[in-house]
């Protein structure tokens, strides 16, 4: 049986796999392990595809490198293919983004050694800038799947939607199989729409099925983050859409006693909080891009309430 699984989703990631595939030949302390890598191309229009065969070709390390194409566009898709496919206990998932530490499959593989009722579990993601992000952009930063929660292992809390980002998580192959249904809710990120939310709904099936998702502090990656990903517009959109499955996902895991109580409070909750924000700052939220972004996550939480009706009109 292999132990443990690297699975790629990548859409155009021709430029950026080899840095991601290098850091992967260069791991430490996994003589043990029985481990693969698999990457999955999510319907890319570049050369991802030959790229992964003439690595294939000359591929000479101990672990397998295997390449899957996945033609329905969306990282939930992607991901799912990555579990059908992964025949690992473990499955880690990296963005082609994502740059490892030289032990970060080691570390992956041992904590789930150690917490048998970890279902799922993310670590240590450092931002890489390009250019220098703008003033007070912690306050945002987390929106680019950036997450530095100490050096203490910890517990996730999904009830309020505290959770690990898709970046760097990783499962319990049966548990993800075991637990999330056949069609999910949200499809995630796609090359025409940054609406994601599909990396915390396999996790909130998890929960709901008593499974603990943790923070290990001991992984460690890399976030590279380009020049555009900090333009304003990109920003904004980026929350936007990040923000609109804060309803959806809120009812999953939200009692039905409690729902109208979660309802009142995104709606109204929201928009007294958006108000507020908006005397508070006056002209600043025109003219500073982080007081911008923080006024959006309020009016996007109040359409998360309106995104939720439309999928329930779809049928999902």
């Amino acid at each position: 049986m292999i132990d443990f699984t690297v699975a790629i989703p990548t859409y155009n990631g021709a430029s950026r796999l080899p840095l991601v595939l290098e850091k992967l030949t260069q791991q430490t302390q996994i003589e043990f392990l029985n481990w693969e890598v698999i990457v999955i191309d999510n319907n890319s229009t570049d050369e991802t595809g030959n790229l992964i065969k003439n690595y294939q070709k000359q591929w000479s390390f101990p672990f397998a490198l295997h390449y899957y194409f996945e033609s329905q566009q969306g990282l939930a898709f992607a991901r799912a293919k990555a579990i059908q496919k992964a025949q690992g206990k473990y499955v880690g998932f990296l963005d082609d983004d994502n740059i490892p530490a030289l032990d970060w499959v080691y570390q992956a593989f041992q904590f789930g050694e150690n917490y048998p009722r970890a279902g799922a579990y993310g670590g240590q993601i450092h931002a890489k800038f390009e250019v220098p992000p703008p003033e007070n952009f912690d306050k945002i930063i987390g929106f680019l799947a950036i997450r530095e929660r100490g050096n203490t292992s910890n517990l996730y809390q999904p009830e309020v939607l505290s959770l690990p980002t898709g970046a760097g998580l990783v499962v319990r192959s049966k548990v993800w199989k075991t637990c999330l249904p056949e069609k999910p809710l949200l499809s995630g990120r796609t090359e025409n729409s940054l609406v994601c939310g599909s990396d915390w709904e396999p996790l909130l099936y998890m929960y709901k099925a008593g499974w603990e998702i943790w923070y290990n502090a001991a992984m460690h990656i890399d976030h590279l983050i380009p020049a555009q990903r900090l333009e304003d517009d990109y920003l904004l959109s980026l929350i936007h859409s990040s923000c609109l499955t804060f309803f959806p996902l809120r009812m999953l895991v939200t009692p039905v006693w409690k729902k109208p109580l979660v309802l009142v409070r995104t709606i109204l909750g929201n928009l007294y909080k958006a108000i507020l924000y908006r005397l508070q700052y006056g002209n600043k939220v025109q003219e500073d891009i982080i007081a911008k972004c923080e006024l959006q996550i309020y009016l996007s939480r109040i359409s998360s309430f309106f995104y939720f009706l439309k999928l329930k009109i779809q049928g999902v």
